[in-house]
């Protein structure tokens, strides 16, 4: 008894003639089904290739187009092809061109032998798989599809929502229920005569010829109706990634393919000269008798997809970049965002270093330039002060500081005359710490020379802006660290909200403040506010700010009691 090989090739030719050779020196009579795409003339040199080899035939060729019948009809006729010209097979396995043996030919065939009633299919409900990529599980069985999802994609999405909208559906056979899975199965000859000469076959064929990706469907759902010995799963190892698409399997997965023990993998790529010398020329490469056990190496699988899809914080990337909240944190480390404390304090960024021993920028966002800590022009990374290249990609200049800068805390000035387009990506960045003194903008107005009418109507743009920036804050969607006060409640008791933002920050030995860095001068604030209301400005973002009355001044110590005697 023997095992027989039936080969599905499009592409690749002259790997499938190597594969082919390599069945046919170990016993296994092989039927090649050739695409129908192929060209006439590169088809006739592959025949003639193999003509020396008597094991080897050919059958009739079908289009095979990705999820369309064709490959089924391909794989019937091999089969049929194989089970009528090679009496003494047992188990047909069917293969792909780009399928590669990785043991001995033998150890496949003493294998099947120890389980000679045994079928290997991947065979699962619609409702067990979790693989079924584009939306359509259940739907791929009620529907008919009879355009090309690839090479007629608008009216194969056209169709799909005619059928919805008419609430069309087909109803299944009598007895069948949908099974999925992997189209490459090894059965036996029971079971495969069973499907291929029933009664049955001709309404069968009628249906599944108009169902979506028959091949992972036909074969996985008729098996259930005849087989007595299922094992769903297939001794073909063979990989997907997210978006549903193979992984195909280069050089330097030559280790990998060894601890997989499995007896073939597909995707192998062609040019891998490596992996079939390896597993096709040289018997000492041969592995371990063992199970295949392919789950040995789906962890590594698993990390891979994880790293394309999610990546590593901060830290964009091609399958990242394009895909909002794809990213696995929004930054590669905290930063603190400081509005309004430049306004209120003399020399609040060398304080604050002094006091963290992190990097204190100015307004990053500016609109004339790039404001880094100590006048620099360029940081790490060449990101460089140009307000113009900061400009071109706002979001992505704020992350890439982040990544370029990590293992160092990051603290910046922002306000409502920089660069609003960063805000939503620091209110949904975790990492972000945002404290913000509201109306602090108004300082500034109040200690220049404008003419008052100029500082009415600046006054009245600058609250507009920082509105709009406390209510992306406030927003279900902010996750960042946020903090804000209004001017008013701020001034009066300075020292407990600074403490807090140091022990956020917790650079330095936690301690108590001795001291804060020193408030500008408000005398006439308060007036100053009184006036743009009277001109019809309502300045609201300030807090309740007193009109004759700075900030309170701190009270002296009262004096202890003594007695007089």
């Amino acid at each position: 008894m023997s095992v027989g090989i039936v080969m599905l090739v499009h592409t690749a030719l002259d790997r499938a003639e190597q594969a082919a050779r390599h069945w046919a020196m170990a016993g296994c009579p092989v039927v090649i089904h050739v695409d129908a795409m192929v060209p006439h003339k590169i088809y006739s040199a592959f025949v003639q290739a193999l003509s020396d080899v008597p094991t080897v035939l050919f059958s009739k060729r079908y289009r095979c187009e990705w999820g369309t019948w064709g490959i089924v009809a391909a794989s019937q006729t091999a089969s049929e092809l194989i089970l009528s010209e090679f009496k003494d097979v047992r188990h047909v396995y069917l293969a792909s061109g780009s399928c590669l043996p990785l043991r001995p030919v033998e150890e496949l065939i003493e294998y099947l032998e120890e389980r000679p009633r045994t079928d290997f299919i991947e065979s699962a409900t619609t409702a067990d798989v979790p693989w079924t990529v584009g939306g359509l599980d259940q739907e791929r069985f009620t529907m008919r599809f009879p355009f090309s999802w690839k090479r007629q994609r608008f009216l194969f999405d056209k169709y799909v929502e005619l059928q919805r909208c008419l609430k069309l559906k087909r109803k299944m056979p009598k007895g069948l229920v949908p099974h999925m899975g992997s189209q490459w199965w090894c059965l036996t000859r029971q079971t495969l005569t069973a499907i291929l000469q029933g009664a049955d076959r001709p309404e069968y064929d009628a249906y599944f010829r108009h169902v979506w990706i028959p091949d992972e469907s036909y074969f996985q759902t008729l098996v259930r109706q005849f087989s007595t010995n299922i094992e769903s799963r297939s001794l073909t190892l063979s990989k997907f990634d997210f978006q549903g698409k193979p992984h195909i399997f280069y050089d330097d997965h030559l280790q990998l393919l060894r601890r997989s023990d499995c007896f073939v993998a597909r995707k192998i790529w062609p040019h891998a000269a490596r992996l079939y010398e390896a597993f096709l020329t040289d018997p000492a490469g041969a592995m371990k008798r063992t199970e295949p056990n392919p789950g040995k190496i789906d962890r590594i699988f698993a990390k891979a997809v994880e790293r394309r899809t999610r990546g590593r914080p901060g830290l964009y990337m091609q399958s990242r970049f394009p895909n909002e909240d794809w990213e696995n944190g929004v930054t590669a480390a905290p930063y603190s965002v400081f509005q309004g404390f430049t306004e209120i304090f003399e020399n609040f960024e060398p304080w604050l270093s002094k006091a963290t021993g992190a990097r204190v920028h100015g307004h990053l966002f500016h609109p004339d330039s790039v404001e880094y800590a100590e006048g620099q022009t360029t940081l790490n990374g060449a990101l460089s002060n140009s307000a113009a290249a900061r400009d071109y990609n706002a979001n992505a200049f704020l992350t890439n500081l982040i990544w370029n800068t990590r293992g160092e805390r990051q603290c910046f000035q922002f306000g409502p005359e920089d660069n609003q387009k960063v805000i939503w990506r620091m209110a949904r960045d975790p990492n972000a710490q945002v404290s913000v003194i509201s109306g602090a903008w108004a300082v500034p107005l109040f200690r220049s020379n404008l003419n008052f009418m100029d500082i009415r109507k600046e006054a009245a743009r600058l609250q507009k802006v920082e509105s709009d920036h406390l209510n992306v804050l406030r927003s279900p969607g902010a996750k960042a660290r946020i903090r804000i006060w209004t001017m008013a409640e701020f001034i009066e008791a300075p020292m407990e909200p600074l403490q807090g933002i140091l022990d956020e920050i917790g650079q330095t030995q936690a301690r108590r403040l001795a001291e804060v860095p020193q408030m500008v001068d408000l005398t006439g604030f308060g007036q100053f506010l009184q006036n743009l209301k009277n001109q019809g400005m309502h300045p609201y973002l300030m807090g309740d700010f007193p009109v004759v009355l700075g900030p309170k001044p701190a009270q002296d110590r009262p004096r202890k009691p003594y007695l007089v005697r």
